[in-house]
Formats: C-alpha cells, structure tokens, sequence
C-alpha cells in the first residue's frame, strides 16, 4: 500500500513521472511542473504526511539546470518530489504556507545554491554569512571553493518585540565552556521570555560541498564527522545510501555489530544528557554518576573497537572491526553492571521533589505542536509522536528484534529526560538480544562504484533521531550531491517554539533536554 504515491497520482494523473534511478525501491521519486510543487505539498499533507527534508541540487551536468527536491514521510513510506527549475529563472513555490520545516530548508537551499523560493516570507540568509557576496552560491558547480571569499558590508536584521518593558537579552555566539557556537535572542518582560529567535551557521564547514570532491569510499569519513556525537548514525546512514545504489548486501554479521555500535551511541548520549539535565537543575551529583557511566561505555569501546566513540568502524559493505567471545562476554558484563547502577540513579531522579518541580511542565512542547514542526526522534516522542525508523522503517537486525519506543504525551523537560531513560533501558535489552543472536561469517562485502545517474536514499534513527542521505551520482559516476539532513535541522525550531512563556533561568534546562547539533545544522 502506497498512501502518498496513491494520493499524488489520483490528484495529479500523469503530471507526476515516476523515475527508476531512485534506490532502493521502496523510496519512489517523482517529477512534477515546477508550478504544481507547492501543489503535491498540499495533496500528500492531507494524507498526513509529514515534510522529511527538502534541498536543491545543481544539475546542469546532465545538460539542465537545478533541481528542487521534497522529501515526505507517512508511517514507513518515504516519497520524493522533484521538478526541474531553468538555469535562468530558478524560481520555485514556497512550502511554507504547507509546512514550517520549510520555512529553513528553502532559506538555506536560496542562500547556498540560490534558488529562489517564491512566497517565501523570510529570505534572510541561513547558514550563508551576511558578509559573503549576494551572488556567491557555494553549492552550485560554478563556484570555486578553493579560493576565500571576498568580504562585503552586510547586514542581519533580528525580529523584534517593542512595548513597556521589554527588554532583550543577546546570548552567544560564543558560550561559557566548550559548546558550539549559536546565538540565541531573547525577548523578555521581567523574567519571562516572550519570544526566543536563534541564529546559526557561525562554522558553516562547506561540507556537503566537501563530498563532491571526495570519491565514494572516502565520503563515509567525512559523514562520521557531519556530528562527532553521532559519528555511528551518521556514517551508517551514508554507507546504506551508497549501498542502496550500487546492490551492495553487507554480510549479516556486519549489520548486526552496526546495530551494536547504534545502540551503544545511544546509551552514552543518554546517559550523558541524563546527567547534563539535571546538572542544569543545580542537581550536579547526576552529572558526576552518569558522567561515569558514559565513560565506562567510552573506555570499552575504545578496548573492544579501537576508538571511545567508534569513528569510522562502519565502512561502505560492512564494518571495520569485529568482537571475538571474550568481547561478547565483557559488553554482556558491562550491561549487566550499567543496568545496575543506571536503576539505583533513575529511582534518585524520581524521588527527588525538587528537580520534579523543575523539570515538570517547563519548555514544554505540545503535541500538535510538534506534529506541526514534524518534529522527529526524542524530541518527537516526548511530545506524543510515534516516530522511529527501527520501527517504521526497519534494517537488519531491527526487522528480526522488536524495538519498543516509548512514547510521552507532555512534551516537556521531564519528557524528553524520561525518553532518554526508557530508551536507555530498551538499548540494553537489545544489545543482550544482538549479541544471542549475532550470526557469524564476515563483517564487509565489496562495495562497486555508482554508476551514472543513479540516487540513493537512506534513513537511519541516531540517538538524536531520524538522520536522512541522499546521494546523486553524475554524468560520470561521480558524485554530484550529497545532502545531509541532521535531525537537529529540524528540532532546533522545536526548541524555539517551547520557550516562550518560561522564565529566563530555565532556558540551559530546556535548550539541554533538546540538546540539539550545531554542527550537524551548520553544513
């Protein structure tokens, strides 16, 4: 059953084109008139779907001109929508008005490739500096990213709040300790917040500028680097792209210790902004206890993998290191120990009235809030939402070991902590069941290139949530695209849109139970 597909063709018959170069399969691709774009939003989001990610290419290569692209998720199913934008007039509709996620996606996509979305109510640059020159669009072929950037005289203009007694309170870009910078205005009237706008985009890195200039081995690399925290996702999300066009079937094993590294990943993030939280909450003695528990499940993987947070182990066809028997029995002593010391620390959690009275009710984000954002992984199921690709879109060994996601309705800061302690609980269940079940044989295949004219797609759930790829091979075979879509790209706005109507002292609480990725955002 096709829901989108369905309701795309019945409204738009032949004027949408299907394409085969889409991998794998079960992603389908279609080309629409660029004026019917704003359309087929309209069409799938009365099927409930929700915007995934959109982006632009440059493919005047194959002899046109720019692409804009549409990614749409319902359940399990994922569809593309493309049309095809002339080199001379790149104007396309706005999604805006269909979907918030848009409202970014497009400021980007207009300021690094420069496609112009028409409608659109915020063209400020995003990500691109002010300073760089109107006509510099670093993600089209022409631009040469070898050489600096002159320097102009720009200009960024903050949303404002006017009236008796507001005030505004600029924090960042840099930040006390050892955070990525961003920049966060407040508005507020005494000590409540009435409006919070972030600014991004202070290490725009040029990375998915970067890829095209890598070949296709060396791209996963440089995805385990999109965000340190989630090098694991990342890269994994890359190798599966890149497979997913060339027919490559990693050996079994290898998804099996993929889904190992995943869930270890998870874990030590959890733990850590377990902890981070509460130290927010003036409850430092958690951040002491579960700091030590992340750096348990860090000196291991370091002794069993060969790197704290098993940077580039997930390769193109497999994976670049194995576990032996002695290696199997000390990650099942390690989750036995982990479990026991992770309970005896939640039930102080959950005892502690004080930290109750904070976390309760504070940045809270309502369901049809988050629907509305689309927002995804801990953020999304905080706030009532059932989204979780092990689940909705599963891979080996997720499609063969039930994963339990749980789900909170109240979308605050206790929320998304108490996400993360279930998910804690559900990742040490299932690395028990992986390592029971972990097949033997080899742990890579070879992996052939691309060839031309071919895309790829892939969704995998970090830590963070939903991490989305999608590669484009050129005329040649070579790669013309790679676009990265962080779930921070979304979940940042999520962030924005819970603080208003709380006080100014709670906004490191709220901003660290999102925790969302500069780098990630900042490509």
């Amino acid at each position: 059953m096709s829901t989108l597909i369905d309701a795309l063709t019945a409204a738009l018959g032949t004027g949408a084109q299907f394409h085969k170069w889409q991998y794998p399969p079960s992603v389908v691709c279609c080309t629409v008139p660029r004026e019917k774009f704003a359309e087929a939003a309209r069409i799938v989001k009365k099927a409930y779907a929700l915007l995934a990610a959109e982006w632009a290419t440059d493919e005047t290569p194959f002899g046109g001109g720019y692409g804009v692209y549409a990614c749409y998720r319902w359940g399990g199913e994922y569809l593309i929508v493309r049309a095809e934008l002339p080199v001379e007039n790149p104007e396309f509709p706005s999604l805006t008005k269909r979907y918030l996620p848009a409202y970014r996606f497009e400021r980007q996509m207009h300021s690094l490739m420069g496609v112009a979305p028409a409608g659109h109510p915020d063209l400020r640059p995003w990500i691109k500096f002010e300073d760089w020159p109107q006509d510099a669009w670093p993600l089209r072929k022409s631009f040469d990213a070898s050489r600096p950037l002159p320097r102009v005289k720009g200009e960024y203009r903050w949303s404002r709040a006017e009236g008796e007694g507001v005030y505004e309170i600029p924090v960042g870009p840099v930040h006390a300790g050892i955070i990525e910078p961003g920049h966060f205005r407040f508005q507020a009237v005494g000590e409540h917040i009435i409006n919070l706008e972030e600014r991004l985009g202070y290490v725009h890195k040029g990375i998915e500028k970067r890829f095209e200039s890598l070949g296709w081995e060396g791209g996963f690399r440089l995805a385990g680097r999109v965000s340190g925290d989630t090098t694991v996702a990342h890269s994994l999300a890359y190798c599966r792209a890149l497979e997913s066009m060339t027919g490559c079937m990693p050996p079994d094993r290898a998804h099996w210790l993929r889904a190992l590294f995943l869930e270890r990943e998870r874990i030590a993030n959890h733990v850590g902004d377990i902890g981070a939280i509460c130290n927010d909450a003036a409850f430092a003695f958690m951040l002491y206890q579960m700091t030590r528990l992340k750096e348990m499940l860090l000196r291991t993987n370091r002794e069993l993998f060969g790197h704290r947070f098993m940077m580039d182990r997930v390769i193109p066809g497999g994976v670049a290191a194995d576990i032996d028997e002695k290696g199997r029995k000390a990650v099942l002593d390690e989750m036995t120990c982990l479990e026991r010391e992770f309970e005896r620390l939640v039930a102080v959690y959950d005892d502690n009235s004080s930290l109750e009275d904070r976390v309760r009710d504070t940045g809270a984000l309502p369901p049809e809030k988050a629907r509305e954002l689309c927002a995804v992984g801990i953020v999304a199921r905080a706030s009532g939402l059932n989204l979780d690709c092990r689940m909705q879109v599963p891979f080996p060994p997720y499609d063969r070991i039930e994963v339990k996601a749980p789900v909170l309705i109240s979308g605050d800061v206790h929320a998304r902590a108490w996400v993360r302690i279930e998910e804690v609980r559900e990742s040490i269940r299932l690395i028990r069941e992986m390592l029971a079940t972990l097949p033997g044989g080899p742990v890579a295949a070879p992996v052939a290139a691309p060839q031309a004219d071919r895309a790829g797609f892939a969704a995998v759930e970090g830590w963070r949530g939903e991490i989305i790829y999608w590669l484009q091979s050129g005329p040649g075979g070579e790669v013309n695209r790679c676009m990265v879509r962080d779930p921070s790209s979304i979940n940042w706005l999520g962030l924005e849109q819970a603080i208003p109507g709380n006080i100014v002292p709670d906004f490191p609480l709220c901003n660290k139970s999102f925790n969302q990725s500069y780098s990630g955002n900042d490509l």
